[in-house]
């Protein structure tokens, strides 16, 4: 839904600014003057609408690792250096973080539920250490699949650019007759033809500048998750001898 309006404040903006841009901005921009995909159907305008869908993306992806990271401050687990947790102590902390996440989300909260239902269930640390990697590496792979969007859209912007360039110069082209050469005409179709490249890269680099920093810091909150449960949940639970065995 997000990214359907992305999309959408796109396009009037696009039109809006057809109105407002002209001579050698509305050509860079928009597409105004090509011979062929002229605006509002330029191929500027295309990359445009992607870009602003990458960029919806790429902000709903900062929101969720803004909200992952804030439950490292909500003190889930002791976090003190004298408290020592034994099986009794779980089931309380298990039911606080219940309602905190689901499926799709609540890194630090389900690594919580999951490794206290396996210390109730095993009553071994080290099982419990064991599914908690397990658990990082299907998040950290699970974090990674989320980008392929993004990372579709950097190839594909940068490509139809490249299209709009070919069909420019295939355009320009057309002007060129030994008889009765146009230079004027042949050398704007050719500086229009550019500009969809040049846009396109501008896009993929802004592009590819927030995709590495928005992943970074979602693959730190999951980190900080598993260094947190390690050691404010593994490290402080005790089972004594009658429990373990």
């Amino acid at each position: 839904m997000t990214l359907a309006v992305a999309a959408g404040v796109a396009i009037l903006v696009i039109l809006a600014l057809g109105f407002v841009l002209g001579g050698r901005f509305g050509a860079f921009w928009l597409g105004k003057g090509a011979p062929i995909f002229a605006h509002p159907f330029s191929i500027q305008a295309l990359m445009h609408v992607l870009f602003a869908v990458g960029a919806a993306e790429l902000y709903l992806r900062a929101r969720v690792a803004g909200w992952e990271a804030s439950f490292l401050g909500r003190g889930i687990l002791p976090e003190d250096a004298e408290t020592v947790l034994q099986l009794r102590d779980l089931g309380a902390i298990r039911r606080s973080v219940a309602n905190e996440f689901d499926a799709d989300a609540g890194f630090l909260p389900g690594m919580v539920d999951l490794v206290i239902l396996r210390l109730q269930t095993s009553r071994s640390v080290d099982q419990a250490v064991n599914v908690m990697n397990a658990h990082l590496e299907l998040l950290s792979q699970r974090v990674d699949l989320r980008y392929q969007l993004v990372r579709y859209l950097v190839w594909a912007i940068p490509t139809i650019g490249f299209i709009g360039t070919v069909v420019g110069i295939a355009s320009a082209l057309g002007f060129v007759d030994p008889d009765a050469m146009d230079l004027k005409a042949v050398t704007s179709s050719l500086s229009i033809a550019f500009d969809t490249t040049v846009v396109a890269l501008l896009w993929s680099a802004i592009l590819v500048f927030a995709q590495h920093v928005v992943q970074k810091q979602e693959e730190m909150a999951l980190n900080e998750a598993g260094r947190y449960c390690l050691a404010n949940l593994i490290n402080r639970v005790y089972i004594d001898a009658p429990d373990a065995a």
